[in-house]
């Protein structure tokens, strides 16, 4: 008997093993078939972290200590990447243009040293050119609304340079949205959402065929936003809130709102958002898909990994080479191919083309060019050349001391706001 109950173990686990690595090879069949494209990676911000973004002095092939290097793009079928360049808060009100500029030449200068890898990308087509090259297409999101310094002109500049997404707040507010923080009331509401600069600042991304990213918003700014927007918006790395109540996922409602606009939420890997603990599985993010499928249809979910910006990721998804088990997984649970490839990389794409239609029906409208009221981001680390002279703007002719005890106040009024 004890000699039965050890062969049906074996034959058991065979049998497990066998149906696993089918899943397993007919996740790689799709993936050959259809693009993987991940909504978010911080591998710049590690080069910036790590190497002050030398790049002389990394090699992403051998580069072991980071979520993402060439090798494991290639065993994760990784087919196209929106790298973020990301600038944080702390450099809102002073250098986060610099910053910003600086993560755009990084992504730029990484395709370059590996032209054989890499592919920039800046549009659909794009992509699929890149798959088709078994290139990684490489599209550059900006984190931060606060990276743009609210004014219009540097996000057209930005585009102009690739940039084909922005994530209208990062952790902190800007002058014209509320960032997911004031949800949890640890920081202020200001805007009660969007300021009329923020639904002119949406608008000004549809006409130039930029993607709108929600992920990091209030909830308030998530709804404003899809009741303004012409062309459908993403989450670039957001989970759902139903499964794990965190401020940064997406409520169920929202959700809705997402597949009545078209768009799509690409599940964060991260596990305090995916558990809301410090611990996951893979099979716990595969829940997030699954929840997003039953309540806004597969047409609404994608991938957004989020790996190098997070410090814990979920047990079988270690790194970027892991995509194709999340895929068995998904395979397993009875998706279809055709669900399957959509949530791959389809999704995406559809939403990217809607986008670019948008753009290409609005293009007999004019750039907005009006900057944001000068009331709204005033301060005093900021000129205000092209305003109305302000009544407290007069010069003094020259440094004597009054004048230099008012000078030595200023500085230690902008150190402060710094």
């Amino acid at each position: 008997m004890q000699c039965l109950r050890v062969l049906y173990v074996v034959l058991w686990a065979f049998g497990f093993t066998s149906t696993a690595n089918e899943h397993k090879e007919h996740a790689l069949r799709l993936m050959a078939e259809a693009p993987l494209i991940d909504g978010h990676n911080d591998l710049p911000w590690q080069l910036r972290l790590r190497f002050n973004n030398n790049l002389k002095s990394v090699d992403l092939y051998t580069l072991n200590s980071t979520h993402t290097n060439i090798h494991k793009i290639k065993e994760g079928r990784l087919a196209a990447q929106f790298w973020a360049a990301y600038a944080p808060c702390d450099s809102q009100y002073k250098d986060a243009v610099r910053q910003t500029l600086e993560q755009i030449d990084v992504i730029h200068r990484m395709c370059q040293k590996y032209p054989e890898d890499f592919m920039l990308a800046a549009s659909s087509q794009d992509i699929m050119e890149a798959f088709a090259q078994n290139k990684t297409a490489s599209l550059i999101g900006v984190e931060g609304g606060h990276s743009i310094d609210s004014s219009m002109g540097t996000l057209r500049i930005m585009y102009q340079l690739g940039v084909r997404y922005l994530t209208l707040t990062h952790s902190c507010n800007t002058p014209w949205a509320d960032n997911w923080l004031v949800d949890t009331e640890s920081e202020p509401v200001e805007h009660n959402g969007l300021t009329n600069f923020g639904k002119r600042l949406i608008r000004e991304m549809n006409r130039m065929g930029m993607l709108v990213d929600l992920s990091h918003v209030s909830e308030q700014v998530m709804r404003q936003v899809l009741d303004t927007s012409k062309a459908p918006v993403i989450f670039s790395h957001s989970s759902t809130y139903a499964i794990c109540p965190h401020k940064r996922n997406v409520p169920d409602d929202v959700l809705k709102k997402v597949e009545d606009n078209r768009g799509i939420v690409m599940v964060n890997f991260y596990n305090n958002f995916v558990t809301c603990r410090q611990s996951a599985n893979l099979s716990d993010v595969a829940d997030h898909f699954d929840h997003i499928k039953k309540i806004a249809g597969s047409s609404t979910v994608g991938f957004g990994g989020d790996y190098d910006g997070v410090n814990r990721v979920p047990t079988g998804l270690d790194d970027v080479s892991k995509y194709p088990d999340l895929v068995a997984e998904l395979l397993r649970r009875g998706w279809t191919d055709d669900e399957i490839k959509d949530a791959l990389g389809r999704n995406l794409i559809r939403v990217f083309k809607d986008v670019e239609m948008v753009r290409d029906t609005l293009t007999n409208t004019s750039p907005d060019d009006e900057p944001i009221p000068l009331e709204q981001v005033k301060n005093p680390c900021r000129t205000d050349y092209g305003y109305p002279p302000q009544p407290s703007s007069a010069r003094v002719p020259s440094l004597g001391a009054p004048a230099l005890v008012s000078t030595v106040a200023l500085i230690s009024l902008c150190v402060k706001f710094m």
